[in-house]
């Protein structure tokens, strides 16, 4: 009670915070005009100004302790804090040199929120822009700022693609005003690597910049590093980076004894063992969907000592429970779960004789990644294919652990509200939700529950069907590359034209994400949908452009030209979407988490666009049927509902809510015990790589 009289008086934390950086927006919205004057060289120059400035400021400060430890330390610490007060005093004059070179570089201005979502980075928070609102420029304001300290700024993104294309694309901005960009990709090599770090701003994957940092610890010289010490890091797509992948830890290791043939005769006996139907039912194993684990009944311990006999693995009267045969254990539970929970085309893909992990908040392959404890040997011998050895663990980090040791770390995302909580409690990152440029004009409409999969199949049809009479563009949201290609062959059946994006087709990716917005374009996309990639409503006209200014047949003017007729024909397919209605959403099923929903929501609607979305599901759903179908169906029973027909009501989205609530909380269950689990390793990594370099130095 008290809680909302305060807010209504004195206004929210957000709302406050948003009316402090306002006042910084003014600050440099008055300097605009100076440096509109101010020539390219000028312009340029304000770097090495700005560079001085922070060397006399910091040149104050004594640099000697005399060997003492502890003033060194309390030096450091007023380094630290005098370097926070001038980068703070030249932030309405640097952002204000980075929005005009933004324009003249780019031809791209800063908006004012924008430059609110610039100031929420350089402060270590988290800005939640909804998608569209420009988040790749915006980090182009707090890493100019923050790399003329000369420590270094790491930008990171969720794969190699959007780090190399926001590296070239930003990086002329930065060009333009005297500093240095690095990309750091993957498979590249270590004297690049080491050039590309030494930048004033790096770009690279949260994986690549984790892997550094391990392998920079198992090195033999210190010449052989390739990080510099971590000093400040802006996550783009800080939920997919810090949340979604937190239950992944990096690992590299080396390869262990050699156990393949075991897994080959544990597949063959594994399919013999009956699956229970229904709990304390007949049966030899048990499957907790929810928490991904498979166990043995009494009758299972016995039918599968009797088969392991048989086949010579276990000797005549031996336990399976003996401690010569924990062996045996592990490697029977590793072929249960991969024929129970593991399934092909929606956890792995089968590629080259190799079995390929599908990540399942992106829908992308995750070539080079291995599941632990002999599952993925398990998931080669059920699927027939060549078997990698196991691997033992030389070092490893969570990406929770790695980020927290940046000096500084802030994020963006579109959708990051429904885990503030997490952000502030794992890494305190507070979250600013930052106003739209243009008012979202989206409509979303409400769930449409059917009993069967089938039913809600041929509802999901019929509204595509209509969307493409129309001319309107329909983005199709799967949970997997199984539900893509069983959609995409409905599809095929009604002779409806469409166009399948998952982590098969994922070359193809920017060229179909950038022509989704056509009229009447159909396409289906797993939970990768593009991120990064903004659906424009006509679609994307840019890479046909790009192509004629690098047609070298062409002189200036038939170039002008023909890029004229290009941005006329455009104009026009962008009316006639947004005369249809803009671009349509189809969740074919809810997710596990909310925030994944709503980055699908969000392809949609983007700077004040016309769109909807529509979320069509099932009782058969997985989310639908292991965490909320007793209470659904007990609603629709109390409806009457019919076969065939859907429901639509506020009792039904509240109960789908709570199951991905209860979901996200026990997932969030999962990153918190994994990270209590580290911290301790951590203090041990911590003081073992300490001495390692000390040595090393010494």
């Amino acid at each position: 009670m008290l809680q909302n009289v305060l807010r209504k008086v004195f206004g929210s934390r957000n709302e406050r915070l948003l009316k402090q950086y306002g006042r910084s927006v003014k600050a440099i919205n008055e300097l605009e005009q100076a440096m509109q004057a101010l020539s390219d060289e000028a312009l340029a120059a304000k770097t090495g100004e700005f560079k001085n400035r922070i060397k006399e400021r910091l040149a104050q400060i004594p640099d000697n302790a005399n060997g003492d430890a502890e003033r060194a330390a309390q030096l450091q610490n007023e380094r630290n804090e005098a370097l926070k007060g001038i980068l703070a005093d030249l932030l309405p004059e640097a952002f204000a040199v980075v929005r005009e070179a933004g324009k003249r570089a780019l031809g791209m201005r800063h908006f004012d929120v924008q430059l609110v979502g610039g100031m929420v980075l350089h402060d270590g928070k988290i800005a939640e822009m909804r998608t569209g609102e420009g988040k790749t420029l915006v980090a182009t304001l707090p890493a100019y700022l923050n790399a003329l300290a000369g420590r270094g700024v790491h930008v990171v993104t969720v794969n190699d693609y959007l780090a190399k294309r926001d590296a070239e694309w930003m990086g002329r901005i930065y060009n333009f005003l005297g500093l240095t960009v690095g990309v750091n990709l993957s498979q590249m090599q270590h004297d690049d690597k080491q050039q590309n770090y030494a930048a004033d701003i790096t770009y690279g994957t949260n994986n690549e910049f984790g892997f550094d940092y391990l392998r920079d610890n198992m090195v033999y010289q210190t010449t052989e590093r390739v990080q510099r010490s971590l000093y400040y890091a802006i996550v783009d797509e800080v939920d997919s980076i810090l949340i979604d992948e937190a239950r992944t830890p990096l690992i590299i290791s080396g390869q262990a004894e050699d156990n393949t043939e075991l897994y080959y005769r544990m597949q063959e006996l594994a399919p013999k063992l009956t699956r229970q139907a229904a709990e304390d039912g007949p049966g030899d194993y048990s499957v907790d969907e929810k928490a991904h684990q498979v166990l043995l009944t009494e009758a299972g311990h016995e039918h599968a000592e009797e088969m392991l006999t048989t086949a010579g693995l276990l000797p005549e009267g031996g336990s399976l429970y003996d401690a010569a045969n924990i062996n045996l254990v592990h490697h029977l539970y590793a072929a249960l779960r991969a024929n129970s929970l593991f399934h092909r085309d929606q956890h792995y893909v089968v590629q080259n004789d190799e079995v390929i992990i599908v990540d399942e908040f992106t829908g992308r392959l995750m070539a080079g990644r291995r599941w632990s404890e002999g599952l993925h040997q398990a998931v080669e011998a059920k699927e027939k294919a060549r078997i990698q050895k196991e691997n033992q663990t030389l070092a490893s980090i969570t990406f929770q652990n790695y980020f927290r040791m940046y000096k500084k770390l802030a994020g963006m995302t579109g959708t990051a509200d429904t885990e503030a909580y997490e952000f502030q409690q794992i890494y305190n990152l507070e979250t600013v939700v930052i106003p739209t440029h243009h008012t979202m004009i989206r409509e979303d409409r409400m769930d449409q529950v059917f009993r069967t999969v089938k039913e809600k199949n041929r509802a999901i049809i019929i509204d595509i069907e209509d969307c493409q009479n129309r001319g309107q563009p329909v983005l199709v949201g799967t949970t997997s590359i199984e539900n893509s290609e069983l959609l995409s062959g409905l599809l095929k059946e009604e002779k409806i034209a469409h166009r399948v994006l998952n982590a098969k087709q994922h070359a193809f990716e920017a060229e179909i994400v950038a022509q989704a917005g056509r009229p009447g374009t159909v396409t289906i996309a797993t939970n990768m949908a593009g991120r990064g990639t903004d659906i424009v409503l006509g679609g994307n006209p840019e890479p046909e452009i790009n192509r004629v200014r690098l047609d070298e047949q062409l002189d200036e003017a038939a170039k002008a030209a023909r890029t004229a007729d290009i941005r006329s024909h455009w104009q026009k397919l962008h009316e006639e979407v947004v005369a249809a209605g803009g671009l349509h959403i189809v969740g074919t099923e809810r997710h596990e988490s909310r925030r994944v929903d709503n980055q699908l929501r969000g392809r949609s609607g983007r700077q004040g666009d016309p769109g909807s979305s529509r979320f069509y599901l099932s009782l058969e759903d997985p989310l639908l049927r292991i965490f909320a179908s007793d209470r659904v169906s007990a609603i629709m029973g109390r409806l009457n509902m019919p076969e065939g027909e859907a429901i639509e009501h506020p009792w039904v989205t509240r109960a789908i809510e709570n199951a991905q609530r209860k979901v996200e909380a026990r997932n969030f269950d999962i990153r918190k015990q994994l990270l209590e689990y580290d911290d301790v390793s951590n203090d041990q990594r911590r003081v073992i790589y300490q001495q390692r370099n000390e040595l090393l130095e010494s």
